[in-house]
């Protein structure tokens, strides 16, 4: 059968710049909120495939439609890859909606594609070099690993002060620690499970939280690379993380930000 590639947060800057690579490997499954955007997604990209560019709209905070997304792989064939790009940044949402589809949203994927998993394959899910700069925390970091329990948004919070660029990065924090605490679980299945932090990425959503955000300039201006990335550079991370290149690779997040949380990390030792 063939693999299947499923690539949730699809239409997006990134999403699409993942698919353009997968669609080449077999079938690739995109999953979005909007109907419109996926199509013109799916269009765009059908003609670069080699196999079928499939797409499904899915709200990943109902679980319905992630199982749902699920079943609709399985159909498609064997699961290479679930490459969980779907997200909100700070400027899109307030901190409840934020925690409700970045780290329940991603709890619901993860527990979803995990009876799918098999020898070979692979989850990559996005966080971000915020989680880098959100300080690990015994108060809240079993409560990050556990997005699924019933009580998970009110327990977090007041962690976030109703600030949505603290629940932003308690997130995204989230996401690393999910990734670190499902490591066995994937691994029992000859399956592997990672994250990729970008940086600053020069994709809709990140002009948008540029244009927003005064601080984002001032990271661009400690990354050492001088630059931002682009959606295409983290797209080769994905790549590679899903390929027999990093068989060993588990339970681990990759930076893919030009060095700007170890510049700033730098920095702050300095102070």
């Amino acid at each position: 059968m063939p693999k299947v590639y499923v690539i949730t947060g699809g239409a997006g800057g990134m999403g699409k710049a993942i698919a353009r690579r997968f669609c080449q490997k077999g079938t690739v499954l995109l999953a979005d909120v909007s109907a419109e955007r996926l199509e013109q997604a799916a269009a765009e990209l059908q003609p670069l495939a080699a196999a079928q560019v499939a797409h499904r709209v899915v709200d990943i905070t109902d679980e319905d439609q992630v199982n749902e997304l699920a079943v609709a792989a399985s159909g498609l064939g064997e699961l290479g890859a679930i490459i969980h790009t779907g997200g909100l940044s700070p400027t899109m949402a307030d901190a409840r909606r934020i925690l409700e589809v970045n780290s329940i949203g991603t709890g619901y994927v993860l527990k979803a594609f995990l009876p799918l998993a098999g020898q070979g394959c692979a989850a990559v899910c996005v966080a971000s070099m915020a989680g880098h700069s959100t300080p690990r925390n015994a108060a809240y970091d079993s409560i990050l690993t556990q997005p699924l329990a019933p009580d998970f948004v009110e327990r977090m919070m007041p962690f976030t002060q109703d600030n949505p660029g603290a629940a932003y990065g308690l997130s995204k924090l989230g996401v690393i620690l999910m990734v670190e605490d499902q490591a066995w679980e994937w691994g029992r299945k000859g399956a592997r499970i990672v994250s990729v932090s970008p940086g600053t990425i020069d994709t809709p959503m990140g002009r948008q939280e540029a244009a927003r955000q005064p601080m984002m300039k001032q990271l661009l201006d400690m990354t050492p690379l001088g630059r931002e990335g682009t959606a295409d550079e983290i797209a080769a991370a994905v790549e590679f993380l899903c390929s027999g290149e990093s068989s060993y690779i588990t339970g681990t997040d990759l930076r893919v930000d030009g060095g700007t949380t170890a510049n700033v990390q730098k920095l702050n030792r300095q102070k």
